[in-house]
Protein backbone atom coordinates (compact mmCIF):
# COMPACT_ATOMS: atom_id res chain seq x y z
CA UNK A 1 0.00 0.00 0.00
CA UNK A 2 1.51 3.40 -0.76
CA UNK A 3 1.48 6.36 1.39
CA UNK A 4 -1.43 7.72 -0.26
CA UNK A 5 -3.18 4.63 0.72
CA UNK A 6 -2.53 4.76 4.22
CA UNK A 7 -3.97 8.69 4.30
CA UNK A 8 -7.28 7.67 3.24
CA UNK A 9 -7.43 4.40 5.16
CA UNK A 10 -6.94 7.05 8.15
CA UNK A 11 -9.35 9.63 7.53
CA UNK A 12 -11.73 6.98 6.37
CA UNK A 13 -11.34 3.81 8.81
CA UNK A 14 -12.58 4.17 12.08
CA UNK A 15 -12.53 0.10 12.83
CA UNK A 16 -9.84 0.00 15.72
CA UNK A 17 -7.56 1.85 17.44
CA UNK A 18 -4.70 3.02 15.90
CA UNK A 19 -2.30 0.95 17.40
CA UNK A 20 -3.97 -2.01 15.89
CA UNK A 21 -5.06 -0.90 12.23
CA UNK A 22 -1.70 -0.82 10.37
CA UNK A 23 -0.77 -3.87 11.38
CA UNK A 24 -4.01 -6.18 11.08
CA UNK A 25 -6.37 -6.23 8.33
CA UNK A 26 -9.79 -4.80 9.65
CA UNK A 27 -9.06 -5.44 13.21
CA UNK A 28 -12.00 -5.37 15.09
CA UNK A 29 -13.35 -8.22 12.25
CA UNK A 30 -9.83 -9.79 12.41
CA UNK A 31 -10.07 -10.50 16.00
CA UNK A 32 -13.73 -11.27 16.48
CA UNK A 33 -13.47 -13.78 13.67
CA UNK A 34 -10.37 -15.32 15.38
CA UNK A 35 -11.93 -15.62 18.76
CA UNK A 36 -15.03 -17.69 17.04
CA UNK A 37 -12.99 -19.94 15.00
CA UNK A 38 -10.88 -20.62 17.85
CA UNK A 39 -14.41 -21.77 19.86
CA UNK A 40 -15.71 -23.50 16.71
CA UNK A 41 -12.53 -25.73 16.52
CA UNK A 42 -12.56 -26.11 20.16
CA UNK A 43 -16.13 -27.64 20.00
CA UNK A 44 -15.73 -29.20 16.69
CA UNK A 45 -12.51 -31.13 18.69
CA UNK A 46 -14.56 -32.50 21.73
CA UNK A 47 -17.50 -33.67 20.24
CA UNK A 48 -15.86 -34.91 16.81
CA UNK A 49 -12.18 -34.17 16.62
CA UNK A 50 -10.50 -36.64 18.75
CA UNK A 51 -12.19 -39.46 17.46
CA UNK A 52 -11.26 -38.70 13.67
CA UNK A 53 -7.74 -39.13 14.96
CA UNK A 54 -7.29 -43.05 14.47
CA UNK A 55 -8.42 -42.95 10.54
CA UNK A 56 -6.39 -39.30 10.02
CA UNK A 57 -3.75 -39.04 11.77
CA UNK A 58 -0.03 -38.91 9.96
CA UNK A 59 1.33 -39.72 13.39
CA UNK A 60 1.91 -43.56 12.54
CA UNK A 61 4.33 -42.23 9.68
CA UNK A 62 6.79 -40.96 12.77
CA UNK A 63 6.25 -44.07 15.71
CA UNK A 64 3.63 -41.74 17.18
CA UNK A 65 0.48 -44.26 15.51
CA UNK A 66 -2.67 -44.82 17.40
CA UNK A 67 -1.82 -48.58 19.17
CA UNK A 68 -4.30 -51.52 18.98
CA UNK A 69 -6.11 -51.70 22.61
CA UNK A 70 -4.49 -54.33 24.94
CA UNK A 71 -4.62 -58.12 24.52
CA UNK A 72 -6.70 -60.09 26.34
CA UNK A 73 -5.27 -61.07 29.61
CA UNK A 74 -2.79 -58.20 29.60
CA UNK A 75 -1.09 -57.39 32.99
CA UNK A 76 -1.98 -54.00 34.00
CA UNK A 77 1.39 -52.95 33.35
CA UNK A 78 1.11 -53.50 29.50
CA UNK A 79 -2.39 -51.71 30.05
CA UNK A 80 -0.90 -48.58 31.19
CA UNK A 81 1.95 -48.80 28.58
CA UNK A 82 -0.88 -48.79 25.67
CA UNK A 83 -3.21 -45.95 27.78
CA UNK A 84 0.25 -43.98 27.65
CA UNK A 85 0.75 -44.83 23.84
CA UNK A 86 -2.98 -43.92 23.14
CA UNK A 87 -2.03 -40.22 24.94
CA UNK A 88 0.76 -39.48 22.99
CA UNK A 89 -0.78 -40.56 19.82
CA UNK A 90 -3.88 -38.04 20.78
CA UNK A 91 -1.55 -35.24 21.60
CA UNK A 92 -0.09 -36.22 18.38
CA UNK A 93 -3.04 -35.43 16.20
CA UNK A 94 -4.06 -32.65 18.41
CA UNK A 95 -0.96 -30.70 17.20
CA UNK A 96 -1.93 -31.91 13.48
CA UNK A 97 -5.46 -30.75 14.04
CA UNK A 98 -3.91 -27.40 15.30
CA UNK A 99 -1.80 -26.94 12.34
CA UNK A 100 -4.84 -27.34 9.96
CA UNK A 101 -7.50 -24.93 11.97
CA UNK A 102 -4.81 -22.20 11.64
CA UNK A 103 -3.88 -23.11 7.99
CA UNK A 104 -7.44 -22.75 7.17
CA UNK A 105 -7.67 -19.55 9.15
CA UNK A 106 -4.55 -17.94 7.68
CA UNK A 107 -5.58 -18.59 4.30
CA UNK A 108 -9.26 -17.60 4.27
CA UNK A 109 -7.84 -14.20 5.55
CA UNK A 110 -5.03 -14.21 3.02
CA UNK A 111 -8.03 -14.62 0.48
CA UNK A 112 -10.62 -12.19 1.72
CA UNK A 113 -8.55 -9.25 3.38
CA UNK A 114 -5.08 -9.05 1.35
CA UNK A 115 -2.82 -7.07 3.69
CA UNK A 116 0.61 -5.21 3.56
CA UNK A 117 1.55 -6.82 6.62
CA UNK A 118 -0.59 -10.26 6.42
CA UNK A 119 2.61 -12.95 6.59
CA UNK A 120 3.70 -11.07 10.22
CA UNK A 121 0.57 -9.78 11.33
CA UNK A 122 -1.67 -12.97 10.69
CA UNK A 123 0.46 -15.63 9.63
CA UNK A 124 2.87 -15.61 12.32
CA UNK A 125 0.47 -14.71 15.00
CA UNK A 126 -0.94 -18.36 14.32
CA UNK A 127 2.55 -19.60 14.07
CA UNK A 128 3.29 -17.82 17.95
CA UNK A 129 0.10 -18.97 19.29
CA UNK A 130 1.01 -22.61 18.59
CA UNK A 131 4.40 -22.37 19.59
CA UNK A 132 3.33 -20.83 22.88
CA UNK A 133 0.76 -23.77 23.36
CA UNK A 134 3.36 -26.35 22.41
CA UNK A 135 5.93 -24.70 24.99
CA UNK A 136 2.55 -25.13 27.58
CA UNK A 137 2.53 -28.50 27.03
CA UNK A 138 6.40 -28.94 27.68
CA UNK A 139 5.84 -27.39 30.93
CA UNK A 140 3.01 -29.85 31.41
CA UNK A 141 4.99 -32.68 30.66
CA UNK A 142 7.27 -31.27 33.44
CA UNK A 143 4.46 -30.94 35.86
CA UNK A 144 3.77 -35.16 35.26
CA UNK A 145 7.63 -35.61 35.33
CA UNK A 146 8.15 -34.16 39.06
CA UNK A 147 5.23 -36.26 40.66
CA UNK A 148 7.13 -39.12 39.48
CA UNK A 149 10.35 -38.48 40.52
CA UNK A 150 9.39 -37.36 43.92
CA UNK A 151 7.59 -40.59 44.50
CA UNK A 152 10.41 -42.28 43.40
CA UNK A 153 12.22 -40.03 45.27
CA UNK A 154 10.36 -40.78 48.67
CA UNK A 155 10.53 -44.59 48.22
CA UNK A 156 14.24 -44.39 47.47
CA UNK A 157 14.21 -42.56 51.12
CA UNK A 158 12.15 -45.05 52.64
CA UNK A 159 14.20 -48.26 52.14
CA UNK A 160 18.05 -48.87 50.92
CA UNK A 161 18.06 -50.16 47.57
CA UNK A 162 14.27 -49.50 46.52
CA UNK A 163 15.34 -47.58 43.67
CA UNK A 164 18.14 -48.65 41.83
CA UNK A 165 20.82 -45.75 40.26
CA UNK A 166 20.00 -46.65 36.67
CA UNK A 167 16.45 -45.73 37.38
CA UNK A 168 16.86 -42.60 39.26
CA UNK A 169 19.36 -41.16 36.86
CA UNK A 170 17.52 -42.40 34.22
CA UNK A 171 14.58 -40.26 35.52
CA UNK A 172 17.14 -37.11 35.27
CA UNK A 173 17.93 -38.00 31.78
CA UNK A 174 14.07 -37.65 31.02
CA UNK A 175 13.88 -33.95 32.33
CA UNK A 176 17.23 -33.04 30.64
CA UNK A 177 15.66 -34.07 27.29
CA UNK A 178 12.28 -32.18 27.87
CA UNK A 179 14.47 -29.33 28.89
CA UNK A 180 16.61 -29.25 25.90
CA UNK A 181 13.40 -29.39 24.08
CA UNK A 182 11.68 -26.55 25.70
CA UNK A 183 14.85 -24.48 26.18
CA UNK A 184 15.36 -24.33 22.11
CA UNK A 185 11.63 -23.98 21.81
CA UNK A 186 11.91 -20.90 23.88
CA UNK A 187 14.89 -19.10 21.83
CA UNK A 188 13.73 -19.98 18.68
CA UNK A 189 10.37 -18.01 19.95
CA UNK A 190 11.62 -15.03 21.47
CA UNK A 191 13.81 -14.62 18.33
CA UNK A 192 10.43 -15.12 15.88
CA UNK A 193 8.85 -12.28 18.48
CA UNK A 194 11.29 -9.68 18.60
CA UNK A 195 10.83 -9.72 14.78
CA UNK A 196 7.35 -9.41 14.82
CA UNK A 197 6.74 -6.68 17.26
CA UNK A 198 9.29 -5.00 14.78
CA UNK A 199 7.33 -5.51 12.27
CA UNK A 200 4.35 -4.28 14.06
CA UNK A 201 6.29 -1.06 15.08
CA UNK A 202 7.19 -0.89 11.58
CA UNK A 203 3.69 -0.99 10.27
CA UNK A 204 3.14 1.97 12.46
CA UNK A 205 5.72 3.93 12.13
CA UNK A 206 4.59 3.91 8.34
CA UNK A 207 1.00 4.53 8.86
CA UNK A 208 2.29 8.01 11.33
CA UNK A 209 4.90 9.03 8.70
CA UNK A 210 2.44 8.87 5.86
CA UNK A 211 0.11 10.87 8.20
CA UNK A 212 2.57 12.98 9.29
CA UNK A 213 0.89 16.80 7.97
CA UNK A 214 -2.08 16.29 10.13
CA UNK A 215 0.15 15.07 13.13
CA UNK A 216 3.16 16.73 13.38
CA UNK A 217 0.69 20.02 15.54
CA UNK A 218 0.12 17.32 18.23
CA UNK A 219 2.00 18.06 21.40
CA UNK A 220 5.25 15.58 21.34
CA UNK A 221 4.15 14.33 17.90
CA UNK A 222 7.66 13.53 16.99
CA UNK A 223 8.40 11.66 20.44
CA UNK A 224 5.12 9.80 20.04
CA UNK A 225 6.16 8.37 16.79
CA UNK A 226 9.81 7.83 17.52
CA UNK A 227 9.44 6.95 21.24
CA UNK A 228 6.10 5.92 22.13
CA UNK A 229 6.14 3.19 19.10
CA UNK A 230 9.25 2.03 20.21
CA UNK A 231 7.86 1.86 23.62
CA UNK A 232 5.13 -0.43 22.93
CA UNK A 233 6.73 -2.38 20.63
CA UNK A 234 9.07 -3.04 23.92
CA UNK A 235 5.96 -3.59 25.75
CA UNK A 236 3.86 -5.57 23.67
CA UNK A 237 6.67 -8.37 23.22
CA UNK A 238 6.48 -9.25 26.65
CA UNK A 239 3.03 -8.41 27.73
CA UNK A 240 1.23 -10.17 24.66
CA UNK A 241 3.03 -13.16 24.75
CA UNK A 242 2.83 -13.31 28.58
CA UNK A 243 -1.16 -12.91 28.20
CA UNK A 244 -1.05 -15.73 25.70
CA UNK A 245 1.06 -18.18 27.55
CA UNK A 246 -1.17 -17.16 30.73
CA UNK A 247 -4.29 -18.08 28.79
CA UNK A 248 -2.84 -21.32 27.22
CA UNK A 249 -1.32 -22.54 30.61
CA UNK A 250 -4.83 -21.59 32.47
CA UNK A 251 -6.64 -24.16 29.59
CA UNK A 252 -3.62 -26.84 30.23
CA UNK A 253 -3.81 -26.62 33.94
CA UNK A 254 -6.99 -26.23 35.09
CA UNK A 255 -8.12 -29.79 34.13
CA UNK A 256 -5.05 -31.00 36.08
CA UNK A 257 -5.82 -28.97 39.32
CA UNK A 258 -9.21 -30.06 38.82
CA UNK A 259 -8.80 -33.53 38.62
CA UNK A 260 -5.18 -32.97 41.45
CA UNK A 261 -8.05 -31.72 43.80
CA UNK A 262 -9.60 -34.88 44.41
CA UNK A 263 -6.37 -35.41 46.80
CA UNK A 264 -7.55 -32.79 48.84
CA UNK A 265 -10.51 -33.75 51.29
CA UNK A 266 -10.90 -30.05 52.80
CA UNK A 267 -9.37 -26.66 53.65
CA UNK A 268 -8.58 -25.38 57.23
CA UNK A 269 -11.53 -23.39 58.65
CA UNK A 270 -13.94 -24.06 56.09
CA UNK A 271 -13.71 -27.48 56.30
CA UNK A 272 -14.87 -29.85 53.12
CA UNK A 273 -15.44 -27.75 49.30
CA UNK A 274 -15.71 -29.61 45.98
CA UNK A 275 -12.46 -28.59 43.50
CA UNK A 276 -10.95 -26.74 46.51
CA UNK A 277 -7.96 -26.21 44.66
CA UNK A 278 -9.71 -24.78 41.87
CA UNK A 279 -11.79 -22.79 44.33
CA UNK A 280 -8.68 -21.29 46.51
CA UNK A 281 -6.92 -20.62 43.58
CA UNK A 282 -9.67 -18.03 41.96
CA UNK A 283 -10.57 -16.80 45.02
CA UNK A 284 -6.88 -15.58 45.91
CA UNK A 285 -6.73 -14.39 42.52
CA UNK A 286 -9.42 -12.46 42.27
CA UNK A 287 -8.90 -10.83 45.72
CA UNK A 288 -5.25 -9.82 44.41
CA UNK A 289 -6.44 -8.39 41.22
CA UNK A 290 -9.06 -5.99 42.79
CA UNK A 291 -6.88 -4.70 45.73
CA UNK A 292 -4.21 -3.82 42.93
CA UNK A 293 -6.33 -2.06 40.63
CA UNK A 294 -7.82 0.26 43.33
CA UNK A 295 -4.28 0.56 44.81
CA UNK A 296 -2.94 1.45 41.18
CA UNK A 297 -6.22 3.84 39.91
CA UNK A 298 -4.08 6.77 39.70
CA UNK A 299 -0.99 5.50 38.16
CA UNK A 300 -1.66 5.07 34.37
CA UNK A 301 -2.86 8.81 34.39
CA UNK A 302 0.62 10.17 36.18
CA UNK A 303 2.49 7.85 33.78
CA UNK A 304 0.78 9.80 30.72
CA UNK A 305 1.42 13.40 32.36
CA UNK A 306 5.21 12.08 33.10
CA UNK A 307 5.92 11.49 29.59
CA UNK A 308 4.02 15.22 28.78
CA UNK A 309 5.99 17.21 31.17
CA UNK A 310 9.06 15.02 29.59
CA UNK A 311 8.44 15.98 26.41
CA UNK A 312 7.82 19.65 27.02
CA UNK A 313 11.31 19.84 28.82
CA UNK A 314 13.05 17.84 26.41
CA UNK A 315 11.61 20.00 23.66
CA UNK A 316 13.09 23.19 25.02
CA UNK A 317 16.29 21.94 25.53
CA UNK A 318 16.34 20.48 21.88
CA UNK A 319 15.02 24.13 20.75
CA UNK A 320 18.17 25.67 22.94
CA UNK A 321 20.50 23.85 20.57
CA UNK A 322 19.36 25.58 17.86
CA UNK A 323 18.21 29.21 19.20
CA UNK A 324 20.30 31.11 21.92
CA UNK A 325 17.30 32.72 23.21
CA UNK A 326 15.52 29.79 24.29
CA UNK A 327 16.49 26.86 26.96
CA UNK A 328 17.23 29.75 29.31
CA UNK A 329 17.59 29.40 32.94
CA UNK A 330 14.18 30.18 34.18
CA UNK A 331 12.52 28.61 31.45
CA UNK A 332 14.42 25.42 32.08
CA UNK A 333 13.75 25.80 35.61
CA UNK A 334 9.83 25.71 35.62
CA UNK A 335 9.59 22.94 33.14
CA UNK A 336 11.89 20.58 35.27
CA UNK A 337 9.94 21.77 38.35
CA UNK A 338 6.95 19.99 36.74
CA UNK A 339 9.17 17.19 36.35
CA UNK A 340 10.18 16.82 39.50
CA UNK A 341 6.08 17.60 40.66
CA UNK A 342 5.10 14.98 38.65
CA UNK A 343 7.74 12.28 40.09
CA UNK A 344 7.14 12.98 43.15
CA UNK A 345 3.80 12.19 42.82
CA UNK A 346 4.20 9.41 41.02
CA UNK A 347 6.53 8.35 43.58
CA UNK A 348 4.04 8.66 46.68
CA UNK A 349 1.47 6.74 44.48
CA UNK A 350 3.77 3.74 43.52
CA UNK A 351 4.87 3.52 47.36
CA UNK A 352 1.57 1.99 48.74
CA UNK A 353 0.92 0.45 45.48
CA UNK A 354 3.99 -1.66 45.94
CA UNK A 355 3.36 -2.34 49.58
CA UNK A 356 -0.01 -3.86 48.54
CA UNK A 357 2.00 -6.03 45.19
CA UNK A 358 4.82 -7.16 47.25
CA UNK A 359 2.88 -7.97 50.40
CA UNK A 360 0.41 -9.95 47.96
CA UNK A 361 3.08 -11.61 46.59
CA UNK A 362 4.64 -13.05 49.22
CA UNK A 363 1.81 -13.65 51.26
CA UNK A 364 0.67 -15.61 48.07
CA UNK A 365 3.68 -18.29 48.10
CA UNK A 366 2.49 -19.99 51.45
CA UNK A 367 -1.54 -19.93 50.07
CA UNK A 368 -0.97 -23.90 48.38
CA UNK A 369 0.51 -24.79 51.67
CA UNK A 370 -2.14 -23.83 53.72
CA UNK A 371 -4.83 -25.27 51.35
CA UNK A 372 -2.61 -28.65 51.99
CA UNK A 373 -2.44 -27.84 55.70
CA UNK A 374 -5.32 -30.75 56.57
CA UNK A 375 -3.83 -32.92 54.05
CA UNK A 376 -0.34 -32.95 54.84
CA UNK A 377 -0.78 -33.39 58.07
CA UNK A 378 -2.80 -36.51 57.56
CA UNK A 379 -0.68 -38.09 55.58
CA UNK A 380 -3.57 -38.13 53.19
CA UNK A 381 -1.18 -37.53 49.97
CA UNK A 382 2.38 -38.84 48.75
CA UNK A 383 5.33 -36.53 47.87
CA UNK A 384 5.72 -36.21 44.45
CA UNK A 385 1.16 -35.72 44.34
CA UNK A 386 2.07 -32.64 46.84
CA UNK A 387 4.81 -31.18 44.39
CA UNK A 388 2.66 -31.79 41.36
CA UNK A 389 -0.30 -29.69 43.63
CA UNK A 390 2.27 -26.68 43.93
CA UNK A 391 3.41 -26.68 41.06
CA UNK A 392 -0.16 -26.58 38.86
CA UNK A 393 -1.63 -24.33 41.82
CA UNK A 394 1.50 -22.41 41.08
CA UNK A 395 0.78 -22.17 37.26
CA UNK A 396 -3.00 -21.96 37.43
CA UNK A 397 -3.11 -18.91 40.17
CA UNK A 398 -0.56 -17.28 38.01
CA UNK A 399 -2.43 -17.30 35.23
CA UNK A 400 -5.49 -16.13 37.09
CA UNK A 401 -3.12 -13.81 37.97
CA UNK A 402 -2.50 -12.10 34.94
CA UNK A 403 -3.45 -8.62 35.68
CA UNK A 404 -1.63 -8.84 39.11
CA UNK A 405 1.78 -9.85 37.75
CA UNK A 406 1.61 -7.65 34.85
CA UNK A 407 0.29 -4.76 36.28
CA UNK A 408 3.17 -1.97 36.27
CA UNK A 409 3.51 -3.01 32.70
CA UNK A 410 0.03 -2.55 31.87
CA UNK A 411 0.21 0.94 33.60
CA UNK A 412 3.23 1.82 31.21
CA UNK A 413 0.92 0.25 28.20
CA UNK A 414 -1.96 2.29 29.09
CA UNK A 415 0.35 5.27 29.41
CA UNK A 416 1.70 5.17 25.27
CA UNK A 417 -2.14 4.17 24.27
CA UNK A 418 -3.26 7.11 25.73
CA UNK A 419 -0.41 9.23 24.08
CA UNK A 420 -1.16 7.58 20.67
CA UNK A 421 -4.89 7.97 20.93
CA UNK A 422 -4.44 11.57 19.99
CA UNK A 423 -3.72 10.66 16.29
CA UNK A 424 -6.54 8.70 16.11
CA UNK A 425 -8.48 11.29 17.45
CA UNK A 426 -7.17 13.77 15.15
CA UNK A 427 -7.15 11.15 12.30
CA UNK A 428 -11.15 10.96 12.73
CA UNK A 429 -11.96 14.91 13.65
CA UNK A 430 -12.86 13.72 17.72
CA UNK A 431 -12.04 15.72 20.49
CA UNK A 432 -8.45 15.00 22.52
CA UNK A 433 -8.78 13.55 25.92
CA UNK A 434 -8.93 16.00 28.44
CA UNK A 435 -6.01 14.91 29.46
CA UNK A 436 -4.50 16.51 26.06
CA UNK A 437 -6.47 19.54 26.67
CA UNK A 438 -4.35 20.71 29.69
CA UNK A 439 -2.25 23.52 29.42
CA UNK A 440 1.45 23.19 29.71
CA UNK A 441 3.52 25.61 31.43
CA UNK A 442 4.38 29.23 29.10
CA UNK A 443 8.28 29.34 28.53
CA UNK A 444 9.31 32.27 30.43
CA UNK A 445 12.74 33.07 28.48
CA UNK A 446 12.26 36.49 28.83
CA UNK A 447 12.67 36.79 32.63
Amino acid sequence: MNDRGLVVAAGSSNEATIVFTPFFPKPKTFFLSAVLWTGLCMAFWFLFGRDLGQSLSLGGLIGFGFPAGPLEGADEAQTALVAAARETALDVWLYQYMIFCGAVFVALWGWLAPHRWFRWSVLASSVIIFITWFQVQLDVMINNWFGTFYDMVQQALSKPGVVSAERYYGQLATFAGIALVAITVAVVTRFLVSHYIFRWRTAMNDYYVANWPRLRHIEGASQRVQEDTMRFASVMESLGVSMIDSLMTLIAFLPILWGLSAHVTELPIVGAIPQALVFVAFLWAAFGTTILAVSGIRLPGLEFRNQRVEAAYRKELVLGEDHADRAQPPTLGVLFGEVRRNYFRLYFNYLYFNVVRYGYLQAGVLVPYVALGPSIVGATISLGVMQQIVRAFGRVESSFQYLVLSWTTIIELISIYKRLRAFEATLHHEPLSEIEREVMPAPVSDL
